[in-house]
This record gives C-alpha cells, structure tokens and sequence, in this order.
C-alpha cells in the first residue's frame, strides 16, 4: 500500500506570481521574466527535504545522511542553501559523479563498435578524466587535450591520447578516420551531430526542416573540415615483447591530405568536383563559416584553437550543463544545435524561430561559462543557486504542453543505475567490493565504475546495474525510460533483499536500536527517501510495526518497510 503512494502527492506546494520569487542571478531574470510576460504561474520554491535530496543526487550522485538533513533542517540561517550547495561542489563524490557525465560525452569504453581500447586504455582514459575534473581543469582545456591528444594510449601520462581512437574507422580509407573524428568531435564539443549526415552529401534535401544551417552547408564543406584530422595516425604495438602490447600511439605525420579519389569505405564515393576547369583532388582544411586555414606544423592542433574560438563551443557546453540540472536543454537535441538559429540579435529569416526557448539566457550562459575560464564548478554552483534551479517539482494547477519550455517547475529524472545503486548501498550501508581489471582497489560505488560495461566481475550486478538503461557508451545512449523489468528487479534481486536484513545492514541495526515505533518510521524515511513521512505513510508505517509482539517480529517489520521505501516512486527520482 505504502509502495503505491506517489511522491507527487508528498510535497506541499501551491503556484505563486513569477515577480514574488527571489531574483538570484540572471538565470531567474530570464526564465521568470518570460513567465510573467506569457501570464504563467510558477511552482513555488522546493522545501528543505526536497532541495536537499535534489542538490546531493544532481552534484554528487548520491542521496544524503539522515544527520545531514536533520542538520539542514535545523539550520535557520538565511544563506544556508548556498553554503550547503558549496559542501556538495567541494566534496569528493561531486567528481565521482561528473566524472561519470564526462565520460559519457567523451565516449570512454575498453571496446566498441569500431575500436578496442583495451582495459589499461580505457583505465589510462578513466584517470585522465577524473583528475581533470577533480583539479576543475577548465572545459576548454579539457576539449583541446582530448581532441590533440597524442602518445601511448595506455601511458597514464598520455590518457587523453584515448580520445582520437574514436576516429578509427575499420574497413575504410584514411578519410573515413578524418570523418569520424570530426563526427564525434563536433557533436560532442559543439553539438553539430548533423555532419555525419554532411560528409555524405550536401544539406540541401535532406536537412530541410531540421536545419538552416545544415540545410545551407554542402558536403565539401564538411569534408573541408574533416581534412583537419588527415596527418592523424594510429600505430598499433603488435609485436608481443613490448611493454604496451597492443596498445596504439597516436601521432600527427608532417604530411598529408584529404583526397577525393575514394570508392570504397563507409561513406559514398568521394569523387572530385571540377573547380574552374581542373578536379579538385587534394583539400585544404577550411573551419566552417570562417574560412580559416590551419598551421603547416599541425593541423590538429588549429582544429582545436578553432573549435574553442566557435562560438558553438561554449554554446554546447552551456546547453548540455543545463540540461544535467534541469532535466531538459534551453536547445533540444543537445547534440543537433542550428547555429544559424540561435543568436537572437540575428534571428532566422521566417518561417524559422530561434532555436532556444530562451535564446538570450543561453547566449548568457555561454559568456558567463567564458568569463569563468569555462569552469564546470562554478557555472554548476551559479545553476544550483537560481530560484530557477529550487522550484519545487510539483504543480498545485492544470500543467499544460506549453508549460514545458518554460521551466515553470522543476522537472524530476529518474535516477541513473549507478546512483539508483549507491542510494540503496548507502542507506543500508552494505558494502559491495567489485573487482575492476587493473584496478588498484575494490570498487565499492557504482559511480566509481569506470565504464557502463562494469563490474564485469560480477553479471548480477551488472543486470541489475544495465536493467536502468545505462547505455554502451557507443550506439547505444543512457535512457530514462523506466520498465517492468526494472520494478522486478527492485522488489525481487538479490542484491535488494539481501540487503534489507538487519542481520546485514547497519542503517537498518540503527533503525532497530531505536526504541519508539514512530522515532524508528521517521529514521527509516530519512534514511531511504531523504524526507519525513506524511501523516498517512506514518500512521501505516507505525501500525505495521505496532503489531510486532517480539523484538525479532519487529525486525522483520522493520525489514518489510525498508523494501517499501526502495519500492516507493520517489525513491527512484531526483525531484
């Protein structure tokens, strides 16, 4: 019965006028100056329980401490929020679980559908990314040694060297590579994933409708940028007395070009146009929309520089940032950006609109990403702090489609597997040790994973793990769709119910110690849920403990009501 109840109906909260909340920061200037004008009422601010649960799953994965929310709750100081933003920024398990973000969008597997890295590859790659985001190395640093990186691909000091592997290209020629890289590097660091589509013809008749800007761009455009990547190359250590026996070195030749003379491969023949007269054979590189020539000694190199002077870049950043805190981007595919569709001082010629639904907050967000020396932390603490950001999720009125673009309440995410993972491991305080090859420790989080394809170790983990959709890192995204499968798992793996004995658990042998029926109950939503019951979920609760005659029937009842809370909705959504 307790399992059934929805967490919408847990959290008190009723629509207020957009211009009676606070102002924080541009953030709230735009988004609630934009419900104002079109007469929609927001959602009240979140309270103290829901804030506090939301801001420890979206920056550091996990779900709080008891001691921490009745520390929260007892704070009445006016800029507590703020403060407790700041603790989760700086604490370590903020990098576990942007680690985990940017190793998705940086595509780290030991194996995928075009490459092996091997597991010290994608070991050296899994440190490489962490240690950035734990020193709070800039983005645009980041972007730059990830698409230069160069050296032994298994060596910890070239872990970035990893990410040009994306670019190899089984069963192809050498421009197949130079596609591929730019493919993957411009979706990920600009949001432009329509060039995979460009470098096999022109815009024109296929992107009409979906992009001015792709719709306008041809195929030697797009082939003039993957020709920056044509000095790339990738050496591969076959010989077995090597030290980094099949790893790659990744280098840059001094010489190279990208020709149009192919008829085999995975994109359509590459064949050369006639330019004034004579076939244009050999390209020279050319940035898109700016006519920009690389330097002799490294193409690559340019690239790079060029890419962090795009105005896209920052754009992308921003919009995808947003979309981790908000559950929905200003700009929607993060991946399929229209750059002729974004400047609001230079809006499309109709019947096209600006792409954003809030064209003038993203141009913000990405100069304000710039100003900051493209610093993840502070942009995420300048999210966090929004009035925008701490809307409660609930709307106490009729929610309309047209609500959605504008942010009038916060949208709740089903948790990732991982964290789904971590929140049932830290309320119970049952400690898993996965063995990782090469791996110097056990893995007790599942945040510290470094792939979705871990713990390989151990395959019931890893259904339950994959059961939450975690994607491959490759073709196959993270998704938020829930399923049967993944309830079945929840009410019946092991790795839930073993873990639901007091015998094992210390959080439930606390819950135990505690003399009163309701003082328990109220532990044990704290513990789970991150939140007190209500007067119904209490009364319940408290009865199903009440009629316990022995301490070890109390045991049990304690046991059935930490399942429910694992089963109940909300334990399942940072909301």
């Amino acid at each position: 019965m307790l399992a059934r109840l929805c967490w919408c109906h847990l959290i008190w909260s009723v629509l207020i006028a957009a211009d009676s909340l606070p102002r924080r920061n541009f953030v709230d200037l735009e988004i609630f100056d934009k419900m104002a004008a079109q007469n929609v009422l927001p959602a009240r601010l979140s309270g103290d329980e829901e804030f506090l649960r939301r801001i420890t799953l979206d920056l550091t994965g996990r779900i709080p401490a008891p001691a921490e929310i009745r520390e929260f709750l007892a704070d009445a100081s006016p800029n507590k929020r703020d403060r407790w933003i700041d603790r989760r920024i700086d604490a370590p398990e903020f990098t576990d679980k942007w680690t985990l973000w940017l190793g998705d969008l940086l595509q780290n597997t030991a194996s995928s559908s075009n490459v092996s890295r091997q597991i010290e590859g994608r070991n050296a790659f899994h440190n490489w990314i962490r240690g950035s985001i734990a020193e709070d190395k800039p983005l645009w640093q980041i972007a730059y040694e990830a698409v230069t990186g160069e050296g032994v691909n298994y060596a910890p000091a070239s872990g970035a060297a990893n990410y040009p592997l994306v670019a190899i290209a089984p069963g192809g020629p050498s421009q197949d590579a130079c596609d591929q890289m730019l493919v993957r590097s411009a979706s990920a660091f600009l949001g432009l994933s329509h060039y995979d589509c460009l470098l096999c013809h022109n815009g024109r008749g296929h992107l009409d409708g979906i992009s001015l800007w792709g719709a306008g761009t041809t195929r030697l455009e797009a082939q003039r940028m993957a020709a920056f990547f044509a000095r790339l190359r990738f050496t591969r250590q076959s010989n077995t007395a090597l030290e980094n026996y099949n790893s790659y070195l990744v280098w840059d030749a001094p010489a190279g070009t990208y020709d149009l003379n192919t008829n085999f491969g995975n994109r359509p023949n590459r064949v050369a146009p006639s330019v004034q007269g004579r076939p244009l054979v050999n390209l020279t590189p050319e940035y898109r929309g700016t006519g920009a020539t690389p330097r002799p000694e490294n193409w690559r190199a340019s690239f790079a520089e060029f890419m962090l002077n795009d105005p896209m870049f920052a754009r992308n950043l921003a919009n995808r940032i947003w979309k981790q805190m908000f559950n929905l981007g200003l700009a929607e595919p993060v991946d399929a950006l229209d750059p002729a569709r974004l400047d609001p001082d230079h809006p499309p010629p109709a019947p096209w609109t600006l792409q954003a639904t809030h064209p003038r907050l993203l141009e913000r967000l990405a100069r304000e990403l710039k100003d900051r020396n493209f610093s993840l932390r502070a942009l995420v603490r300048m999210l966090a702090q929004s009035s925008a950001y701490q809307l409660s999720s609930r709307y106490d009125a009729e929610w309309k489609l047209e609500y959605v673009p504008l942010f009038a309440r916060h949208y709740a995410r089903r948790l990732e597997g991982e964290e789904v993972h971590d929140a049932i491991v830290k309320a119970t305080g049952v400690m898993p040790k996965y063995t990782v090859q090469d791996w110097p420790v056990a893995v007790e989080w599942a945040l510290l994973l470094p792939e979705p394809a871990e713990p390989r170790s151990n395959g019931a983990a890893l259904g339950f793990l994959n059961s939450f959709l975690r994607g491959n890192r490759d073709n196959l995204p993270r998704a938020q769709s829930g399923s049967i499968l993944q309830q079945l798992y929840l009410m019946n793996d092991a790795f839930v119910t073993t873990r639901v004995k007091k015998a094992a658990s210390p959080g439930l042998q606390a819950v135990s110690g505690i003399a009163g029926n309701e003082a328990a109950v109220n532990e044990l939503f704290l513990l789970f849920l991150s939140r007190r019951p209500n007067d119904y979920e209490r009364q319940r609760a408290v009865a199903h403990l009440d009629r316990a005659a022995t301490a070890a029937a109390r045991d049990a009842a304690i046991e059935d009501l930490a399942w429910v809370c694992i089963n109940k909705v909300d334990f399942l959504f940072s909301y």
